[in-house]
């Protein structure tokens, strides 16, 4: 997958089109400090925009795979452009995630484009993990891979309040005994 010339040719057209989103999953993990391989492109998308996005990929070619009120998918018919999912946003812990996004560089600093904070990168991952046992590891190692690299940063009240909703609340007083710092 061409990874540069996907975000490229989206982020074009995201733009254009008024787009609002942020990207998630493991491309933005890389983004955020932590490698991950990763076979997909993940952006979170404002709900009352995904007529627009669903129009975008398909004028790129893409074919749409899946949708539901929570998610859509799409792949290229070749590789060199890859499969690229939204995660809609409608609830308003998920629009506020849009707004809190930040603009990051990538690709040697070419290329702009919106990414979740960490903490809401954090708060995706718990609720993937809280939805679905098998994924549990995985979504833990890139969770306590997170807290690491943003050891000094991060911002524990809203991480308290996404393990908090999961009923995960034991397991985040052990993650911030882990890795938090001294106040």
């Amino acid at each position: 997958m061409d990874y540069k010339l996907v975000f490229e040719q989206l982020l074009k057209s995201f733009h254009e089109k008024h787009f609002r989103y942020a990207l998630i999953g493991d491309f933005a993990l890389g983004v955020l400090g932590v490698s991950r391989a990763t076979t997909d492109i993940g952006f979170l998308g404002h709900c009352d925009d995904m007529p627009k996005v669903h129009m975008i990929l398909c004028e790129l070619g893409y074919e749409w795979l899946y949708q539901s009120e929570n998610v859509s998918q799409y792949k290229f018919p070749l590789k060199i452009l890859g499969a690229v999912d939204f995660l809609h946003a409608f609830r308003e812990i998920s629009i506020n995630m849009l707004q809190r996004a930040q603009e990051k560089k990538i690709f040697d600093e070419t290329i702009a484009l919106k990414v979740v904070t960490v903490e809401d990168l954090i708060g995706l991952k718990v609720q993937a993990m809280a939805n679905d046992k098998a994924r549990e590891s995985s979504e833990l190692a890139d969770i306590e891979s997170l807290l690491a690299e943003h050891r000094q940063s991060g911002d524990w009240g809203p991480l308290e309040s996404f393990f908090s909703l999961f009923r995960l609340d034991e397991l985040f007083g052990q993650l911030k005994n882990r890795y938090g710092h001294a106040e």
